[in-house]
């Protein structure tokens, strides 16, 4: 029997990229190399803490297209500092220069994902379909050496237009030359990948390690390594 899949499509952050663990690493490196700790007089723990949240309040506004990328890039660390009574915007995109290159580096990978993909290779054309910058995504790709493994790199930077935008999606299968009805979305973000994914009439797998209700997804899987029970 013909497969009903041929192309799958892949986001990176937290799907295939330890997007937390990397990101604090490099942070805590920064953080400690910046002198922040006398600068902010706070505890790392607590400077993450808020620095998360001014960076999730400013990619919601980048998702909506109500802030651009310089502006994300020079404020998110800027106004996380600013909330501990400390205002250096020249340093501040420093550090978010820094973090962006220190970050990309690292090589924590979520578990399995080498091991999919290798399974996966060569009976199936794997492709991914990112939101992020383009410099930061190329990154990760050539450092965690999974380059290899993809015929198209769909990254939202530059494109005018981010998940879950059908236009990404679109994009993606026409330089693919691929199908909706054979092709699969894996990702860990319910709105930008399941739901956009299915918006466009395309399968997808919910990678969701927390208990999660929402069921709309083709398929949930708590680890990778279940895409061998689905593929």
């Amino acid at each position: 029997m013909k497969k009903k899949y041929e192309h799958l499509f892949f986001d990176i952050d937290r799907t295939l990229w330890d997007f937390e663990r990397n990101s604090e690493e490099a942070i805590e490196e920064l953080f400690d190399n910046h002198g922040l700790l006398e600068k902010l007089q706070t505890p790392f723990q607590d400077f993450l803490k808020v620095y998360k949240q001014k960076n999730e309040e400013l990619w919601g506004l980048y998702r909506l297209g109500e802030v651009q990328k310089d502006e994300l890039r020079q404020e998110r660390f800027n106004r996380a500092f600013q909330a501990f009574g400390y205002s250096n915007p020249k340093m501040a995109l420093q550090f978010n220069d820094d973090y962006i290159h220190t970050s990309s580096s690292k090589t924590n990978l979520i578990p399995h994902a080498k091991e999919i993909l290798a399974y996966l290779d060569g009976n199936y054309y794997l492709h991914v379909i990112t939101n992020g910058f383009v410099e930061a995504q190329n990154a990760k790709l050539d450092n965690c050496d999974l380059r290899k493994h993809f015929h198209e790199i769909i990254i939202s930077d530059g494109l005018g237009y981010k998940k879950p935008d059908k236009r990404i999606f679109h994009h993606a299968m026409k330089k693919a030359a691929a199908k909706s009805v054979n092709s699969l979305m894996v990702g860990d973000d319910y709105g930008p990948d399941v739901l956009g994914a299915k918006a466009v009439g395309m399968d997808q797998v919910y990678l969701s390690t927390k208990e999660d209700h929402r069921n709309e997804a083709t398929y949930t899987i708590k680890s990778l390594q279940e895409l061998e029970n689905i593929l």
